[in-house]
């Protein structure tokens, strides 16, 4: 996510750091290349020199060109108009004053619609609400059986319909008669999508507005799209009246173009972002955080949040113990392996760690999770006192534990030098810069990768 433009910007900074004074002459090139970077991240060409306009007008006073670290002034400068793009402050999903409320899913046929109402079915439910989620959308196949095979995978309630309900208001009218008998607080509308915008589609997302009157109208748009997503979001707005808006497939989006586009361009903020194909891997968005990210600042908060929902605190403070002591045994590795895969793909939470300084090697980290496999198994085909000292494993031992494990001995070789490796890692982590960020929540794990 911002790989391309991260790597830019940082180049950026760091050949202002480098300057032995800060003229109006390097800074202007050094503002030109922010732009370079900013229009080959497939940012909106209007957005781009709004931007650029409000970060010249304030880097190029005195203040900044006399002052005793300039870089990081504008680096500053940089970071507050990002966040004024991307939206200043999350803006969360409203609800109505009597329930249930109404939350209507838009978008153009393809762009994740149907998984990203599960999604969201389930992290409304994660946070306390009571979700039902019905499909209108009557025109493709089994789409209403679509989502109700998401729904039972996250645990939430479909309402299908019966047979002779075969027009999308009169389904939408039923499931929510379905949610007050239930008691439902919520709803979520999977509407029908088009391969482009045609005045059909249009009129019947506007009679269900009409007579749904919902809270929130959600368009769902897919990141690898570019500004064509942001094209389709001012559309779907200026003809529907969208509140918010959904970016899917974020994770495969080097370059973050819609997303620092579209609430330029609509008006109108991005509230969620699809991070991965599993139907946890959805994001409340942060404009703040990612301002950060973007910048190779990191995203320590997120990573402590997730941390704090899937990550016993008890058994946390424990390893935290077991690191300072240095008692990390081959069996808590294990532990922390398993423990680390609730927490998401581990590149997403690779990339939430600081680009800089000791942590600036973690964003080539390429992992593989099939590794993750491997590496358990290998653990489980050793013996108890192996696990808890990897001293004794000598070559016959080794030998036993690769044929055991289906491996290699290489392979075991390879986990014990990773295994030596994260134990001095994490210990130094522990106590150093994450673990000043985050206060009394250390962390949970230990890294397996070189």
């Amino acid at each position: 996510m911002f790989d391309s433009l991260s790597d830019k910007l940082q180049r950026v900074f760091k050949n202002l750091r480098g300057e032995g004074k800060l003229t109006a002459e390097n800074m202007e090139a050094a503002l030109k290349e922010i732009r370079v970077a900013l229009l080959e991240a497939d940012v909106h060409f209007k957005v781009v020199k709004a931007f650029m306009a409000a970060v010249r007008e304030k880097a190029m006073g005195q203040e900044v060109l006399n002052s005793f670290t300039p870089a990081q002034q504008v680096t500053k400068i940089v970071k507050d108009e990002l966040i004024a793009v991307l939206g200043t402050h999350p803006s969360r999903l409203r609800t109505a004053s009597q329930p249930p409320t109404v939350i209507m899913i838009v978008g153009l046929q393809g762009s994740g619609k149907t998984t990203s109402t599960g999604k969201l079915a389930k992290h409304l439910a994660k946070n306390g609400h009571r979700p039902l989620v019905v499909s209108v959308d009557v025109y493709r196949p089994a789409a209403r059986k679509q989502l109700s095979i998401v729904a039972g995978q996250v645990n939430v309630p479909a309402y299908e319909g019966t047979p002779d309900e075969t027009k999308p208001l009169a389904l939408a009218k039923s499931a929510r008669r379905q949610a007050e008998i239930s008691g439902r607080d919520l709803i979520l509308v999977d509407t029908a999508g088009r391969l482009h915008i045609d005045d059909e589609l249009m009129v019947e997302l506007q009679e269900l507005k009409e007579h749904l009157n919902p809270t929130e109208i959600l368009f769902v748009a897919d990141a690898m799209t570019g500004q064509d997503a942001v094209k389709s979001a001012d559309e779907f707005h200026k003809r529907l009246g969208i509140t918010g808006v959904v970016l899917t497939k974020m994770d495969g989006d080097a370059r973050g173009g819609a997303a620092l586009s579209i609430r330029h361009i609509t008006g109108q903020p991005l509230k969620f972002v699809g991070t991965g194909e599993k139907l946890d891997a959805i994001e409340a968005f942060h404009p703040d955080r990612v301002a950060s990210r973007i910048l190779g600042m990191g995203d320590v908060m997120s990573f402590i949040e997730k941390m704090e929902q899937n990550i016993d605190q008890k058994k946390a403070e424990e390893m935290q113990r077991k690191l300072i002591t240095d008692d990390f045994t081959l069996e808590d590795f294990r532990d922390q392996l398993k423990q680390l895969r609730k927490l998401g793909p581990l590149e997403s939470l690779l990339g939430m760690m600081p680009q800089m300084g000791p942590m600036k090697q973690l964003k080539d980290v390429k992992v593989d999770e099939k590794e993750l496999t491997r590496v358990v198994a290998i653990i489980d085909s050793m013996t108890p006192k192996e696990r808890a000292n990897h001293m004794l494993i000598n070559g016959a031992r080794r030998r036993r534990i690769a044929k055991g494990s289906g491996t290699t001995v290489t392979d075991v070789n390879n986990l014990l030098k990773q295994y030596g490796q994260a134990r001095k890692m994490m210990k130094s982590m522990s106590g150093g810069l994450l673990g000043k960020k985050m206060g009394k929540f250390k962390l949970p794990f230990a890294n397996p990768f070189q």
